[in-house]
């Protein structure tokens, strides 16, 4: 990601990184967050929508995102089993200056699985440091 608001181009593709699909992991948050649904049933959305939470908070460590504003447009697609590398990436749909010294992009994020096929994906607002 470039260092500043201004560096950041529409269309601009970045890698969240891969997480898999933890069979304990899955097991425990469904026990603990979802109950009556079965593991062979994959992951639930709500374990989903927690790993793209967690691909996205490690890669904007780095990045001059000061603020999210909103996740907004949630989809899923499909629950991926026990096993599963999911892949995360953003795509920079818009960008906004906001005074001298911010800027709002609004992104689209995906979860892709290991065929390439949409697991999950959402619209972001964010405030990034110009």
């Amino acid at each position: 990601m470039p260092a500043s608001f201004d560096d950041i181009e529409i269309g601009q593709v970045v890698t969240l990184g891969a997480a898999a699909v933890d069979a304990a992991a899955l097991e425990t948050f469904c026990r603990a967050f979802t109950p009556g649904w079965t593991l062979d049933r994959g992951a639930p959305d709500a374990m989903v929508f927690a790993i793209w939470a967690r691909l996205d908070a490690v890669a904007a460590t780095d990045w001059p995102q000061t603020k999210r504003l909103g996740v907004d447009a949630l989809r899923w697609m499909r629950n991926p089993p026990a096993g599963e590398l999911l892949r995360g990436r953003m795509t920079v749909m818009a960008k906004d200056p906001v005074g001298d010294d911010k800027g709002i992009v609004i992104a689209q994020h995906d979860l892709l699985d290991e065929a390439g096929r949409l697991v999950f994906s959402c619209l972001t607002r964010s405030v990034f440091s110009r």
